[in-house]
């Protein structure tokens, strides 16, 4: 049997000290904001068309590009993981990012999460997240916390 596999995105989107979550309802667990890529969608269009659809949140992503030499680069994701959906058959190959929000940090759901919201480090363990998420959640914070505020899309370079 070939097993098949889908492009996904996660984001992790980074306000000051706090992280954004939804409870998921299909899933019934806290993730990040998220989703499959569409046929001919660019990684980078997917995080950011993901964020919007499920919170209504403009992001700009943070991450490594290339150089400024006339060839469009992509935002280099934070990670890139193997996931199983159903074993033996399907997997996802996870592109996730972290983004900062551009503009209000008001939220609003499509319905695909319910009690979306924006979490400090330890609200987010009250949470019950999987370790993975956790681990997520807290390597977000530690790049994107407070004193990285000044972070923007297209750079590794902390703001002073």
């Amino acid at each position: 049997m070939t097993v098949t596999r889908d492009f996904t995105i996660a984001v992790f989107v980074v306000d000051r000290d706090r992280v954004l979550l939804l409870w998921h309802n299909k899933l019934q667990r806290w993730l990040p904001p998220g989703g499959h890529s569409e046929p001919n969608e660019l990684p980078d269009e997917a995080a950011v068309r993901e964020v919007w659809e499920e919170t209504g949140l403009e992001v700009a992503l943070v991450g490594e590009t290339g150089p400024n030499d006339g060839v469009r680069h992509l935002v280099r994701p934070a990670g890139i993981q193997l996931e199983e959906i159903i074993a033996g058959e399907h997997q996802h190959i996870d592109l996730v990012y972290l983004a900062v929000p551009v503009g209000s940090r008001d939220l609003v759901g499509n319905g695909e999460g319910s009690r979306l919201g924006w979490y400090s480090a330890s609200e987010a363990v009250e949470l019950g997240l999987t370790e993975e998420i956790a681990n997520w959640v807290d390597r977000a914070l530690r790049v994107l916390g407070t004193k990285n505020v000044h972070r923007s899309a297209g750079t590794d370079k902390a703001g002073e």
